[in-house]
């Protein structure tokens, strides 16, 4: 009779410690928290997108049209102090311009009047308080469409660092706060992730350029940096 109950007694032993394992081996308790933090800072540079468009009865004439005004753009901003790296070709586009005559047949008939050539420069103005001369320079020498412009920061590094820790700090608040409602404890930290948000362009309205030919009041305010994390804490 002992020979048969040895063996049921050995694999019992057997199955109760990897009973124990497998309970040590199941994850602590845990909540998952988000938190935001902002910081502000003035900028220090605007981006200008500036546009010259020419037009002409030929594509060749419209080209060296433009051609002309936009290296005379270029010029003016060189000799404004700005710097060749902050010069940059956004684009070129060459179209063609048909008037259309509606028909007695109901259909239309399209003739090619013209072509027009637009070419954008992008403009890194890193003193702000000349961006609005700049502007204006810039369309008494030709510039006639675009007028897209955004703040920015060359280096907010540690205005993100900042926000980054009030993202935590506020984090680490709900924790504190949800836990306390659950009557539980908090323990250590098992993740953290984060996302900056850049600060959204501020734009300048194209109907600015129609201004009268004193310098472009331009305002540059503040920007705004965000960061949102997601923080993981162990529960006691």
């Amino acid at each position: 009779m002992t020979k048969y109950l040895l063996p049921v007694a050995l694999a019992a032993a057997i199955a109760f410690p990897a009973l124990a394992s497998a309970a040590d081996t199941q994850p602590p308790p845990r909540i998952v928290v988000s938190g935001e933090g902002e910081a502000t800072v003035a900028p220090d540079m605007a981006i200008l997108t500036l546009s010259v468009m020419r037009e002409a009865k030929t594509a060749r004439a419209a080209l060296d049209a433009n051609n002309d005004a936009m290296a005379a753009v270029i010029a003016a901003m060189k000799s404004a102090g700005i710097a060749d790296r902050d010069l940059q070709t956004a684009g070129i586009q060459i179209n063609p311009r048909y008037n259309y005559t509606n028909k007695a047949d109901g259909s239309q008939e399209a003739e090619l009047v013209a072509y027009q050539v637009t070419n954008t420069l992008s403009v890194r103005v890193r003193n702000v308080d000349k961006t609005g001369d700049i502007l204006d320079k810039a369309v008494s020498l030709g510039v006639n469409q675009g007028g897209g412009i955004a703040f920015t920061n060359d280096d907010p590094k540690a205005t993100i660092t900042e926000a980054r820790k009030k993202a935590v700090a506020d984090a680490l608040a709900k924790a504190k706060t949800l836990a306390a409602a659950a009557g539980v404890n908090l323990g250590k930290v098992i993740e953290i992730t984060d996302q900056n948000v850049a600060p959204a362009p501020m734009p300048l309205n194209a109907k600015a350029f129609d201004a009268a030919r004193a310098a472009v009041p331009v305002q540059a305010g503040e920007n705004s940096y965000t960061v949102q994390v997601t923080v993981t804490f162990e529960l006691k």
